[in-house]
């Protein structure tokens, strides 16, 4: 598997779009040595936005079909975001998932002791670097919830936790998309598929069966044993100073490091980093210096630790601006739209296949015409 590294200057940034070769991208990114972005973290944390991406990618003079499927990864990513406005994520959306034995963590997947050796090398990785395959973290998913038959909410907590591209929405929908609450079906993977796209050659493992016999796998015991997983966030300590509230206040978070954000405007630049959001969505040190290192490409970046009304309280701004997004809900003042690729239309839509049908040809239209 591809140890990757993820840089957090702009120019880096830039130039990994610019380099990523499109067509091979969607020929081979489900295998996990195939040509894959390395761009979810920019897109996660608001460096690039889903619309910014695609209208680069449009000028490359790149037919339609032969990108489609990178296409519909960045609608994947809006898609996501439009159910977590919608609908409240962090319960079974559609169906209650069925057969579940424990709503805890299992302790093989925190171990990375699944006896699967491309699982466990995955989440190995995810330790090392904040990053896994998307492939990978299917597998992961599904060897949590559909053969140790545990409830997706903790281990989607745990992946995200660690995940430099943690994106609430994309994690917490593709796991209940993985276990049955947000699909129609579970999604199983058996040795030969894991296999065929990792690499590896595995034989005689819990899952070396086939399709057939799969839903029947019964694990051993000592697989079945849970872990008591607590997550803890480290806060930065850092005094915010020349702050001047006279001045109009741009305000920043977790989901928005935007540095071309309404940059022609002079202002203060705040970093929200809110213990009440980072409590209910916890993340790891590695990922809360990955945000800090992306901060620095705002031009004078003030960071500021607590809480709006406690923000409100201690500084008095006059001007609020800050970027629509389900945890930026709460904050008053003058909200931006975010940048969607298709922005006509606010509607819920109950399956990515709906949202598509309504996006291709505006997207065709409009990039591609």
């Amino acid at each position: 598997m591809i140890k990757q590294q993820f840089p957090t200057d702009l120019p880096s940034i830039y130039q990994r779009l610019e380099n990523l070769d499109l067509v091979d991208y969607c020929k081979t990114r489900n295998f996990s040595n195939g040509t894959v972005s390395y761009l979810s973290p920019y897109i996660s944390r608001g460096v690039l936005s889903t619309k910014q991406i695609l209208s680069i990618v449009a000028k490359k003079n790149l037919a339609f079909h032969d990108i489609e499927i990178f296409i519909k990864e960045l609608m994947w990513r809006d898609y996501f975001q439009r159910v977590w406005i919608h609908c409240n994520i962090d319960i079974d959306i559609k169906h209650k998932q069925i057969d579940v034995l424990s709503h805890l963590m299992p302790r093989a997947i925190v171990k990375a002791q699944t006896g699967i050796e491309s699982i466990d090398k995955g989440i190995e990785l995810l330790y090392e670097t904040g990053y896994m395959h998307n492939h990978l973290r299917m597998y992961t998913a599904s060897f949590a919830c559909n053969t140790l038959k545990y409830h997706w909410n903790l281990p989607a907590q745990w992946m995200y936790y660690h995940l430099l591209d943690g994106d609430w929405a994309s994690n917490a929908c593709s796991w209940q998309w993985v276990c049955g609450s947000f699909s129609s079906n579970k999604y199983f993977a058996n040795q030969d598929n894991i296999n065929k796209y990792t690499g590896s050659t595995q034989k005689n493992s819990l899952l070396d069966v086939s399709y057939d016999d799969i839903e029947r796998v019964i694990p051993p015991a000592e697989l079945l044993f849970s872990s008591f997983q607590t997550f803890d966030v480290t806060y930065p300590i850092i005094k915010m100073d020349s702050f001047d509230n006279t001045r109009p206040t741009f305000l920043y978070n977790y989901y928005n490091l935007d540095a071309t954000w309404r940059s022609e405007k002079s202002g203060n630049r705040v970093l929200m980093i809110e213990p009440d959001v980072f409590e209910k969505y916890p993340i790891s040190d590695k990922c809360m210096q990955f945000m800090l290192d992306l901060a620095q490409n705002v031009p004078n970046m003030l960071v500021f630790v607590g809480s709006f009304e406690e923000f409100k309280t201690a500084y008095k701004p006059i001007e609020l601006y800050y970027k629509e997004h389900p945890l930026a809900g709460y904050y008053n003042g003058t909200r931006d739209k975010r940048d969607w690729i298709c922005e006509d239309f606010d509607e819920y839509y109950p399956s990515f296949f709906q949202y598509w049908k309504r996006c291709e040809p505006i997207i065709k239209k409009e990039y591609f015409g």
